[in-house]
């Protein structure tokens, strides 16, 4: 069964995805049952921060922000009758840019629908990593934490800060893919798994009021095969009554519907 609602998707405006159009993404979201949709790209990173990719591609740019907004607001007209389309961002939380971020979401939060928070950057010895960018990346990582084990560590503290975070009033209510580095556990598999600091986030994600993005992603990547978070840690946030939003986190229109069959469904989470 599909769910009825994708609240991750890109679009064009994102420059490491595909050139196709909010149209295409629409139809086949239709086309399969979903009659919510979240258009959540890549918010421009803080002002001040590098992207720290080889092609600095990890987001939209703030010249392009008005356009994708614009862009939103006429096609949810278009399709007013057909399904409802939420304008989103997907806002990196960036550790020691929480002020500036707080500024961006402060200018542009009023105009959007939805929005998730997520975490891909991370700071060991004064230097950010792009954690997911790639195998090598995340190899790199491994060698600046000590292991795969600091490493996890270091991505679930800076998780647990951004719940903690405050990002003003128009901070984003959902966390996106919590467990996002799981990317590449078959090849940086850990010793020690930090159970207590996915506690201390599912804790804080209660406290907070927010949702977890239910991310299908995970499952088509060679080196996790499985949904972000995966199912142990779905059945801890039921317990804590935590609201799951599927997310595709689609880069294309082909990838719309990823993981569904993967995730964990019982009679809570209604998709």
């Amino acid at each position: 069964m599909n769910p009825k609602r994708d609240g991750h998707v890109h679009t064009p405006f994102c420059p490491h995805g595909t050139s196709h159009s909010l149209e295409e993404y629409i139809e086949k979201a239709a086309a399969g049952g979903i009659t919510t949709l979240t258009f959540a790209e890549h918010a421009p990173l803080p002002e001040g921060f590098t992207d720290t990719v080889p092609d600095k591609d990890s987001a939209m740019s703030l010249s392009d922000l008005e356009a994708y907004l614009m862009k939103l607001e006429n096609i949810k007209k278009s399709y007013k009758n057909d399904i409802t389309i939420f304008t989103g961002l997907e806002v990196d939380y960036i550790e020691r840019y929480e002020k500036e971020t707080e500024q961006f979401l402060t200018t542009y939060g009023p105009h959007l629908d939805d929005s998730i928070l997520s975490t891909h950057f991370l700071l060991a010895d004064g230097e950010y990593t792009c954690m997911d960018y790639s195998p090598e990346f995340f190899s790199s990582l491994v060698t600046q934490t000590g292991s795969a084990d600091a490493a996890a560590r270091l991505y679930f503290e800076t998780v647990l800060l951004s719940v903690k975070a405050d990002l003003g009033p128009f901070k984003p209510g959902r966390l996106g893919h919590m467990t996002l580095v799981h990317k590449f556990q078959r090849k940086f598999p850990l010793k020690q798994y930090p159970a207590d600091l996915v506690h201390q986030i599912l804790y804080a994600v209660k406290e907070q009021h927010m949702e977890l993005d239910y991310n299908g992603a995970g499952t088509a990547k060679p080196l996790c095969r499985e949904p972000y978070p995966p199912e142990w840690i779905i059945k801890e946030a039921l317990k804590h009554q935590i609201p799951l939003v599927y997310g595709s986190d689609a880069h294309q229109p082909a990838e719309l519907f990823q993981g569904v069959t993967d995730l964990y469904i019982d009679k809570n989470i209604h998709l």
